[in-house]
């Protein structure tokens, strides 16, 4: 959510009246106002739109999350976007990119000039060639599609590499559950990190997420912006799963 500030609270130290801020909220946006605690929320960056800055807090943190955090991405490491095009994987290729990675982005054909766009070194079409059978190895995949099954996916991960899958998808396990003790299990006997997450928002990341964005590193991509009016149609589009980047709500 984004917005300006219309009230605040008496214990409210960090915002006034007529700020713009971004962040979460837990009760719901699709409305004209929207109520939350200080603390999930910071200053909109200047050089951000607000249907740009409604984009980030929850895709923008779990792709920082994912591979700050649960991949420790360092700078000259090579790290493969799966489901490069899409809300987290649009932040994932840029926040990739700042922490000094070499970047792969794996999307399909109408997407590969948008994800170079924003900064990937190389896309793969995966209507064109299949990842897991390139013979190509990355010490970092963060999957957000979960297309291919675990087992493939680890034929491209680097020995000492690691595998973080997004969304909980199931692939071609039980479910989420499944992939998630799966990949537990099979971490207790390799070398290979498999790292399944569920990312948290908070205001420091929240902060992180606008320092890049005020340096020009990261930028929202916005595939579509519907009116309040349209929201119900606005669910139905990211329900087909084909965004390019975030689909936002406008009020």
């Amino acid at each position: 959510v984004a917005g300006t500030v219309e009230a605040v609270g008496k214990d409210v130290t960090r915002f006034q009246a007529g700020d713009e801020v971004f962040g979460w909220c837990t009760t719901g946006v699709l409305a004209e106002y929207a109520c939350a605690e200080q603390d999930n929320f910071a200053s909109k960056p200047a050089n951000l739109s607000f249907e740009q800055a409604a984009a980030v807090s929850v895709s923008g943190t779990t792709a920082l999350q994912a591979l700050r955090d649960q991949g420790e991405v360092r700078r000259g490491q090579k790290v493969l976007i799966v489901g490069a095009s899409g809300g987290v994987g649009t932040f994932a290729v840029q926040i990739a990119r700042s922490l000094g990675a070499e970047v792969t982005g794996v999307c399909s054909t109408r997407n590969v000039d948008m994800v170079r766009s924003i900064g990937a070194d190389h896309v793969i079409d995966y209507t064109k060639e299949d990842f897991t059978q390139s013979g190509q190895r990355y010490d970092v995949i963060f999957d957000n599609a979960e297309a291919h099954s675990l087992s493939e996916c680890r034929r491209a991960l680097a020995p000492k590499g690691t595998y973080i899958p997004n969304r909980g998808s199931g692939g071609r396990w039980i479910g989420p559950l499944g992939r998630i003790a799966k990949a537990r299990f099979l971490s207790l006997f390799s070398r290979q990190k498999l790292r399944p997450f569920l990312s948290r928002e908070n205001r420091d990341d929240l902060l992180a997420l606008a320092e890049l964005i005020a340096a020009g590193k990261l930028t929202p991509v916005i595939d579509r912006a519907y009116p309040l009016s349209q929201a119900a149609e606005a669910l139905r589009y990211v329900g087909e799963g084909h965004t390019q980047g975030k689909v936002v709500v406008t009020v």
